[in-house]
């Protein structure tokens, strides 16, 4: 498969053919297989429509005439078709299988390669339960309908289509008396089958909720506890399931009466099967044997027709999870890389490094207005800031407030709704985003590990790491006490997300994979904010030798760690209305950051006493 399937975006209508001409750059590369595994599925067919044919042969010519001479020829002929089908039902379900896995492959790639290629707001628009959704349970269900669900089809299709011929062909009268059934099979399956996808939608929707709450329940052990809610969680949960069973019963009951009508309305066949011919028998116009081919398709004949009713219905659920999947695919980033920065840079994928020009650290806004996409009301207007390389910016103001706003603008995480970003004097859009967040550490507020060992999570920063520059990265930090302590070192798993370690440690770990990457920009959101006043002091001090040379951004609720800063702003309501220096501000009495300082100033105080 290619590495990035491009397809056309289009408004998000209902798709003709359940979306299989938006899928067939996924199918294109097993197009062989696939018609492989239709003419197998005709050939398998076409031997199970036959088999009532020898049936009829040996009943005419050996049984009526109370002969076996020729029968070991008839025999071995049989056993041979027999072992022929055996092996294209052998080799057809291992290349459907084949098919299905590399298309939900391929799929799950599309979409998890374009989620990296996605900015923030994507994210911030939709929750992880909707996108794993998409990557996850859409995909699966795609794959099945383009492997197993098109070879049912086909066999069931080619099947019917091979009996008709064979019953019209041998007697047209008595093959009439069982098409005439066929029409009230038709109405009957659709009938019950409109009912049945009623009833199995809203079953999905059931077990998505109780997913969600039992997820809930686990993720948020800790807070259901300290908050004393257990009886109410386990009260909602119970209510789901018992929805969950009640409508589960009811899809049973409903389908139990689906099964039985068609077995009854197979049984009306048969029996008229057995009047007509057993009378044509009688009178000698008709062969035993012709009779018990009639009475095997007469009994076989509906369910491949019900088969055929029941997956063109579930093709028709399943557009829904391909609309998605293509509306996934097909959502483009707020923010992108044009075509030219492309050409010349590369792509998150694939990038041209050896175009990469060397970031030196100056960061400017350039009459900059911004407002979110999914808002209205602008956080900056017209803001213009300069910021030298070796700058350290502090960002300060109440939770809230809207600090991390220009962060994510000079990382362009979003892009200026009007106005640039320059940095090195170029606009930010000029050069590719991967690029720049190759030249920025990040450290976040809250911090996230991947799971794996200590080693492997600290590599991220810098893949060609070797353990000296590991531990000097974890020595700056004042985090190589916590890695001597873990009982196979850097070797040390820290669990799903870093669970098996304290929120600190989490911290401090990842700030020594930000300087590990040895950035030209330091962002730091909050980083000392799960620390220790004794850590954070060893942190402070690293801060101070890290930042020499660096332009750096200090996000900060704590007005204590950023009093050496270069330049601090001062954020309220999402809009800057103050900026200097500490001491520059503090002359202003009575001003918004002589406030917030003295406040924690005195709270610091009384904690102290």
């Amino acid at each position: 498969m290619p590495e990035k399937i491009n397809l056309k975006q289009t408004k998000a209508t209902r798709l003709p053919l359940f979306g299989l001409p938006r899928l067939f750059p996924f199918l294109k590369p097993y197009i062989p297989k696939i018609l492989t595994m239709i003419f197998l599925a005709c050939m398998v067919s076409l031997i199970d429509s036959s088999i009532p044919l020898f049936n009829r042969y040996a009943l005419n010519n050996y049984i009526a005439k109370g002969t076996v001479k020729g029968i070991g020829y008839f025999a071995l002929l049989y056993a041979g078709m027999l072992l022929v089908k055996l092996a294209m039902d052998f080799t057809s379900a291992n290349m459907v299988g084949e098919i299905e896995m590399s298309i939900d492959r391929d799929l799950r790639n599309a979409a998890f390669n374009h989620l990296q290629e996605l900015s923030f707001s994507y994210f911030n628009q939709n929750n992880v339960g909707y996108i794993h959704a998409r990557v996850m349970s859409d995909t699966g269900k795609i794959g099945v309908m383009c492997a197993w669900r098109m070879m049912d089809i086909v066999w069931n299709g080619s099947y019917v289509l091979f009996v008709l011929i064979v019953m019209v062909t041998i007697n047209l009268r008595l093959a009439l008396y069982i098409l005439a059934l066929i029409p009230i099979a038709v109405v009957l399956v659709i009938f019950f089958q409109k009912r049945l996808i009623v009833l199995n939608r809203q079953i999905r929707e059931l077990n998505s909720a109780i997913t969600g709450n039992f997820n809930e329940g686990i993720t948020g052990a800790k807070a259901i506890k300290t908050l004393v809610v257990e009886d109410k969680i386990q009260h909602d949960f119970t209510e789901d399931t018992e929805k969950y069973r009640k409508n589960a019963v009811h899809a049973t009951h409903f389908s139990a009466l689906f099964t039985s009508s068609v077995t009854m309305l197979s049984s009306c066949a048969l029996a008229l099967v057995l009047w007509r011919g057993g009378v044509l028998t009688m009178e000698g116009v008709m062969e035993i044997g012709t009779l018990s081919v009639f009475l095997s398709y007469s009994l076989g004949i509906l369910e491949p027709i019900q088969n055929i009713i029941v997956t063109f219905s579930e093709l028709i659920a399943v557009q829904v999870n391909v609309e998605r999947f293509i509306k996934l695919i097909e959502t483009e980033s707020d923010v992108a890389d044009s075509p030219e920065v492309i050409a010349k840079y590369g792509d998150t994928f694939n990038p041209k490094k050896e175009n990469w020009e060397e970031l030196y650290g100056d960061v400017e806004f350039k009459d900059v207005s911004f407002h979110y996409p999914d808002g209205t009301e602008y956080v900056l207007e017209h803001f213009n800031l300069k910021v030298p390389q070796g700058t350290n910016v502090a960002i300060v103001g109440e939770t809230g407030a809207g600090k991390s706003t220009l962060v994510n603008l000079v990382c362009r995480f979003f892009e200026p709704t009007s106005g640039e970003v320059l940095i090195d004097g170029r606009n930010a859009k000029e050069r590719s985003q991967l690029w720049l967040h190759s030249n920025i550490g990040y450290v976040l507020q809250t911090p996230h590990l991947f799971s794996g060992s200590v080693r492997d999570n600290l590599r991220y920063g810098n893949p060609d790491a070797t353990d000296e520059e590991i531990w000097n990265a974890l020595r700056l930090v004042s985090a190589d006490k916590i890695v001597e302590r873990m009982e196979e070192g850097l070797d040390s798993d820290v669990g799903e997300g870093g669970d098996m370690l304290s929120t600190g440690e989490k911290q401090l770990l990842s700030f020594a994979r930000a300087i590990l990457a040895n950035p030209r920009i330091l962002v730091l959101d909050e980083a000392t904010s799960s620390i220790d006043t004794v850590t954070e002091k060893a942190i402070q001090d690293a801060i101070s030798v890290v930042i020499k040379g660096r332009t750096s951004f200090m996000i900060a609720h704590r007005l204590s760690t950023v009093v050496d800063a270069d330049i601090i702003l001062v954020v309220k309501d999402g809009k800057i209305i103050e900026r200097g220096k500490h001491k520059e501000l503090m002359k202003n009495i009575g001003g918004y950051y002589h406030q917030l300082f003295s406040r924690q100033f005195e709270e610091m105080e009384a904690k102290a006493i």
